[in-house]
């Protein structure tokens, strides 16, 4: 269990501790590069790409915040190429999950699960990728880079309320510097699910609940899961009815889909055991917010 975010933040910012050589960073990041219809490219080739993006996201430096081995960030990344252009030009799509340890537990609570679908880049074999987030290199490193720091802004909330937001602010600099580039994913015209869309609305006021939501179902809820399970749930259960605010201001959001993509099997297991009531309840309420998986509730009601 990592230290709770406003200590971090505390012996980040008033300790002011240099930054150590070899000290654990911010990420325990696993790379999958897969090109399943591509067969005349070297495997070489993708176990480059996956050594360049798990360089870069677990010995950077992210923040001014001190991790220990053990606090480091779960996230996982499989890049699945669909085209190869020319030599040194991909495209393809870009799973990301993220998962946060539970209080006092071995138990790690899916958190965030999306598949980009956007994904364009250039890249040359035993070459490092070079990210700033001032400044526009190149797609895949903003890519990689957008997601580290909006992974580390929902880390954020699930630690502190509103803990996230100074990251989803960096994350904001990537995507401002992207205005320019082709590559799609980036721009407010495209579609409404993309990176664009899916930080400017974690970053409005009228989703507010669900960045609360992220808090209080973690601290108030998985966290004391294992002491308290009946005031858990209960808690819980609060933190998903006041999700139907942000439902009845924007139906169906992308983020919300993010979201319950990988909250949706949790919820059931730790739905399966409570009070009919609480499940009667519970199946009202995500079958307005989250019809998408309204068969996984279904089951719940049934014990199974």
């Amino acid at each position: 269990m990592r230290k709770p975010f406003l200590l971090r933040l505390f012996l980040a910012l008033v300790l002011l501790l240099p930054l150590i050589p070899g000290q654990a960073q911010e990420f325990n990041c696993k790379v999958q590069v897969i090109a399943p219809q591509i067969q005349s490219t070297p495997k070489r080739i993708w176990q480059s790409m996956e050594t360049a993006i798990v360089q870069l996201m677990n010995t950077r430096r992210w923040t001014n915040l001190n991790y220990t081995q053990q606090e480091r960030i779960d996230v996982n990344f499989l890049l699945t190429i669909s085209e190869q252009p020319s030599a040194d030009r991909f495209k393809g799509t870009l799973q990301v999950t993220y998962s946060r340890p539970a209080f006092n537990s071995d138990y790690l609570s899916p958190v965030f699960d999306i598949l980009d679908n956007n994904i364009e880049f250039q890249f040359l074999e035993n070459t490092q990728i070079e990210f700033s987030p001032d400044r526009f290199t190149n797609n895949l490193a903003s890519v990689i880079g957008f997601y580290a720091y909006f992974i580390l802004g929902v880390d954020g909330d699930t630690f502190q309320s509103m803990g996230g937001s100074e990251f989803y602010a960096i994350a904001q600099q990537i995507v401002n510097n992207a205005q320019n580039t082709s590559e799609p994913g980036w721009k407010a015209f495209e579609e409404q699910k993309n990176r664009y869309w899916l930080l400017d609305n974690q970053q409005q006021a009228v989703f507010r609940p669900l960045r609360e939501f992220l808090y209080n179902y973690h601290i108030n809820g998985i966290d004391i899961m294992g002491s308290d399970p009946a005031t858990a749930r209960k808690t819980m259960l609060s933190a998903i009815e006041k999700l139907k605010t942000v439902h009845q201001a924007k139906p169906a959001s992308y983020n919300m889909q993010v979201f319950f993509n990988a909250k949706g099997n949790e919820i059931v297991e730790i739905f399966k055991p409570a009070d009919p009531a609480d499940k009667v309840k519970l199946l009202n309420i995500v079958q307005v917010i989250d019809p998408g998986n309204i068969s996984k509730y279904q089951n719940m009601m049934r014990g199974t």
